[in-house]
């Protein structure tokens, strides 16, 4: 038993015995966490570092981490008890009727000895023996039955009743045993070592304030699931309109509705396992809809719902009929995380999400869906690979806690597969060694004929951006070489540094060249046009798939400006790309939120519109149709302002690391002479090499080189004063002390995970 003890405490004190407090902390035992006992405990420990940003927490009073033990007191009956308690009652109940007379000498008996021993059991049938025949006598007629029928139906209740005095013999010796276990030599309680479910405090009254932060999430947005819910049927509509615009996932089904897909009846209970999961689901919608209104608090209270729904359904194992519902419900776990900017957390789920997908079992006839959510991993996945450049050694290692999807040697394969080293099987392509971390390669989706139009063109398009990406960090790997090394490159990152020094090629690279006339960037975007247009015109659906078209137009401005045999300006159709581009966006700003970068795009797409505006006014005056250019000039000048408006509202919203450009104004004070109309030497670069080609496309390599390395200071400034901003305000350091109460339920749940998958 552990005891508090400060160390100005007398020794008069000290000798006093103090009351037996439970094994957990309040905190821990609300969060169902385990706690170490100590004092402080290593999850208060942590979350007072964390929010005081120390490295140790030597010389800092136990007072002040509100770490508390509440008195151990019992919850309900010593466990074992309850039941055979009931049962002795009953035999008491029926020797009580057998016996008669023995009635008020056995009543007696049990009150002054509830629990019966054995001389008192013989007792009590001799007494009973010895009242058997009178009462037999006096109550059956006396005399009219013969000696020997009398003596055969005594008998027989003699035996009856020896069975049922064993058999309570055997009850009480049980509940005796169970009574000595749960105390110590000393006398002591073993209670508090107990699950914290058995027990309860007994001062309520001093709960920390971090227990009142953490509610009951599930019970407490419940009803945000039903579909008559008014609050809840926004959060669906942000959700479907901004994420799933683009991924368009299959609908999640309440429970009648799985069972009428399985042509099953709804039982009368629903299994534990699928009625969590298809909860999970729901509940993450709904966290990332909020999410995408800036309701964030809301948001990570859904979030936190998701994961509590998700540990009860790791308790059983998932069955083949529901194993797609859980796969959603984990990628779209990590759809927030990334949105959040928790990378590590990301990963662990997108990798538990493939551990699902990967034992899928119905290869003839796939599950409807797990292509469109393959694909939808891919598309987020290239955002992951934008950011940190392509390379793997950047991201935090996740195979000690998550182990790699095990692939299946015994799998065969088609010509479609030999030609391209790559699986089309949705089970083989999350089994893929290649696509542990993110996908990559030849895009398995893509290459599936029998996989939806959309889930195919989506796939192709992510491709495309993996082979961008690539060629721009070739770009920048040469201009590397031919700059001259500056004082300040100790100041960059180490990432960056490794990445610079490190001549790798991707798999995406490696099949681009092995097929390069029909995995090449720009064709991969023509081949996801015409997809699209098949879609289109197959089905009635009034949807409008803007979120495709849009990264269709982005790319295809984007690629027609790196043509090797091209003039450096900018054509009608790129310009025409462009202003749809920021168009579409202006009309529906919720596409910025797209589980991916399009958010990217849309940035690089006002980037060029930035250049193409400084080339115009650079020549105003200069041509014959002066009026015709200064009209077109105003148009595009008033779109960009637009756009540039709604990136920088969008910007401000996510977390550093996840930031594009920050894009300087326009000059208002008319022309300055020596610089241009719009200044992007002020832009707040991305860390993306592939956004920074962008903006230094009019720059020296000595000059990109060294604007490069700025831009990782720039953002390491920006970071610091965002967390003093954060630090200021009570709002926002509030939901920083939320997140990190429900970071723990996700550490929680991945640890689950952990042993499972391991085990």
């Amino acid at each position: 038993m552990k005891r508090v003890a400060d160390s100005g405490e007398s020794e008069a004190a000290a000798a006093v015995p103090q009351m037996p407090l439970c094994a957990s902390c309040d905190r821990c035992r609300s969060r169902k966490t385990k706690c170490d006992g100590e004092r402080p405990c290593s999850n208060c420990a942590q979350k007072y570092m964390k929010r005081h940003k120390l490295k140790s927490i030597d010389g800092v009073p136990y007072s002040e981490f509100e770490c508390v033990y509440s008195p151990a007191k019992r919850r309900g009956p010593v466990p074992g008890k309850s039941t055979d308690s009931r049962k002795v009652k009953s035999l008491q109940g029926s020797i009580r009727g057998a016996s008669g007379g023995a009635r008020t000498s056995y009543d007696s008996y049990g009150q002054q000895q509830p629990a019966i021993d054995d001389v008192g059991l013989r007792h009590l049938m001799l007494a009973q023996q010895q009242q058997q025949t009178p009462a037999f006598d006096q109550g059956w007629g006396g005399g009219l039955y013969d000696s020997a029928g009398l003596g055969s139906g005594m008998a027989s209740q003699q035996q009856a009743l020896q069975q049922q005095l064993d058999q309570l013999n055997y009850l009480t010796q049980q509940q005796a045993l169970a009574q000595q276990q749960t105390l110590l030599p000393g006398g002591q309680n073993l209670e508090q070592d107990q699950p914290a479910a058995q027990r309860i405090r007994m001062e309520p009254g001093k709960e920390s304030a971090n227990n009142r932060l953490v509610a009951d999430t599930v019970a407490g947005n419940m009803r945000l699931l039903s579909r008559n819910d008014i609050d809840g049927n926004r959060l669906r509509a942000y959700y479907r309109l901004s994420i799933d615009e683009l991924f368009a996932l299959p609908t999640i089904p309440t429970d009648e509705e799985f069972f009428s897909r399985l042509n099953l009846p709804v039982p009368r209970i629903m299994p534990k396992g699928l009625h969590n999961a298809l909860l999970a689901a729901q509940f993450s919608e709904l966290a990332l809809g909020a999410l995408v209104h800036n309701e964030v608090q809301l948001a990570m209270e859904l979030c936190n719902a998701t994961v509590h729904c998700l540990r009860k359904c790791v308790e059983e194992p998932v069955e083949q009929s529901y194993l797609f519902e859980v796969s959603r419900a984990y990628f779209l776990l990590g759809v927030f995380r990334a949105f959040r900017g928790d990378t590590d957390r990301y990963l662990k789920y997108r990798r538990v999400c493939m551990t699902h997908l990967s034992q899928l079992q119905d290869e003839e006839s796939p599950v409807v869906g797990c292509e469109a959510l393959l694909a939808a991993i891919a598309y987020l996945d290239a955002w992951a690979y934008m950011m940190h450049n392509a390379n793997e050694s950047a991201l935090p290692s996740i195979d000690d806690t998550i182990p790699p999807v095990v692939q299946n040697s015994n799998i065969p394969t088609n010509s479609t597969q030999e030609k391209y080293d790559v699986m089309t099987t949705p089970a083989c392509i999350a089994a893929d060694p290649k696509n542990q971390v993110w996908i990559q390669g030849a895009p398995p989706v893509y290459l599936n004929n029998e996989a939806p139009l959309p889930a195919r063109s989506l796939d192709a398009l992510a491709c495309a951006i993996r082979s961008c990406c690539d060629q721009a960090n070739s770009r920048f790997k040469s201009m590397e070489k031919d700059a001259k090394p500056s004082p300040d490159d100790e100041a960059c990152s180490s990432d960056d540094q490794k990445t610079y020094s490190t001549a790798f090629i991707s798999p995406t690279a490696t099949a681009v060249m092995s097929h390069k006339d029909e995995l090449c960037a720009r064709n991969m975007v023509l081949s996801a046009f015409t997809l699209l247009q098949q879609h289109e015109a197959s089905t009635s659906s009034p949807q409008k798939n803007q979120g495709h078209h849009l990264i269709i137009s982005a790319m295809d401005a984007f690629l027609e400006n790196g043509d090797e045999d091209g003039s450096g300006s900018f054509t009608d159709s790129q310009i025409q790309s462009l202003i749809n581009v920021c168009n579409t966006v202006i009309e529906n700003p919720l596409l910025l939120h797209h589980g991916g970068p399009t958010y990217h795009m849309v940035s690089n797409a006002a980037i060029l519109l930035c250049h193409l505006l400084n080339g115009m006014y650079a020549s105003k005056g200069n041509g014959k149709n002066e009026e015709m250019e200064s009209a077109v000039f105003e148009e595009i000048l008033d779109t960009f302002v637009s756009v540039r408006k709604l990136l920088h509202i969008h910007r401000r919203k996510l977390p550093v690391k996840l930031r594009c450009h920050g894009i300087p104004r326009p000059s208002v004070t008319g022309p300055i002479p020596g610089r241009a109309f719009i200044d992007l030497g002020e832009t707040l670069m991305c860390a993306c090499r592939g956004c920074q080609g962008f903006v230094l496309m009019a720059c020296s390599p000595c000059v990109a080189a060294e604007r490069a390395r700025a831009a990782g200071r720039m953002q390491d400034m920006e970071a610091v004063r965002e967390a003093e901003r954060a630090e200021a305000e009570e709002l926002d350091k509030e939901i920083l002390d939320l997140g990190a109460e429900f970071d723990l339920d996700d550490d929680a749940l991945l640890n689950m995970l952990s042993r499972i998958i391991t085990a």
